[in-house]
């Protein structure tokens, strides 16, 4: 490399740090909708149906990312919400963004903060092909109550067992002559788990951090 090459390296580097191979992460976005009743702001989620994925699940409207129709991860989330809950782009407003989040199962949240105007969530429409139930809990419940926290501890398994019974080496340790400790399973850190118990529902995991992060700003 002669010294073209690195100005030309450096003009290409980030001028922000971003999230280095995110395109190998299964990328979503999500709204997290604030609606202003009885003089105070309250979260919307819904819980997931159980005909779908983490069905009865408790989250915000949201989902993956498809660049074939959605221009920025801002897009994904609006549009996930129109379907999921029935709430079109045009009554939400956009007050800003939490940083990304990476889950521990490899997926990336971008995380969007809308107020929602003009509308009575006893109206809305919703698709139950993929929601069993929408509903508010006050910001203030969640200010006025820690979460419960877990750890569970993660572990990398080099291998898989196919639908035959055969065993697959996703990572060939002994070809690679890789040290032969990676050819059995590896323990990764300790995950911390956060958990709402509310009067109606348990909210946890993702949804929990995302809550955690702007209750943490508010105080």
């Amino acid at each position: 490399m002669n010294k073209t090459n690195l100005n030309d390296l450096i003009s290409k580097l980030p001028v922000t740090p971003g999230i280095l191979w995110k395109e190998e992460y299964l990328n979503s976005a999500v709204l997290i909708p604030l609606v202003y009743k009885n003089e105070e702001y309250h979260f919307l989620f819904e819980k997931r149906s159980e005909k779908i994925r983490q069905g009865g699940e408790i989250c915000f409207p949201g989902g993956e990312f498809d660049p074939s129709i959605d221009k920025s991860y801002k897009d994904t989330a609006l549009r996930e919400t129109t379907e999921e809950v029935g709430i079109d782009r045009k009554y939400v407003n956009i007050i800003g963004i939490l940083d990304t989040l990476i889950g521990p199962t490899g997926v990336t949240i971008d995380s969007f903060i809308g107020v929602i105007n003009d509308i009575n969530i006893m109206n809305l429409s919703f698709d139950k092909n993929e929601v069993e139930k929408i509903f508010l809990i006050p910001v203030s419940f969640f200010i006025n109550n820690e979460p419960e926290k877990y750890f569970v501890r993660m572990e990398i398994h080099p291998s898989e067992i196919d639908k035959n019974g055969d065993k697959i080496d996703t990572l060939p340790v002994k070809d690679l002559q890789l040290p032969d400790r990676y050819s059995k399973p590896w323990r990764g850190r300790k995950h911390k788990i956060l958990v709402y118990k509310t009067s109606g529902e348990v909210i946890w995991g993702i949804t929990a951090v995302l809550i955690y992060e702007i209750i943490k700003r508010l105080k």
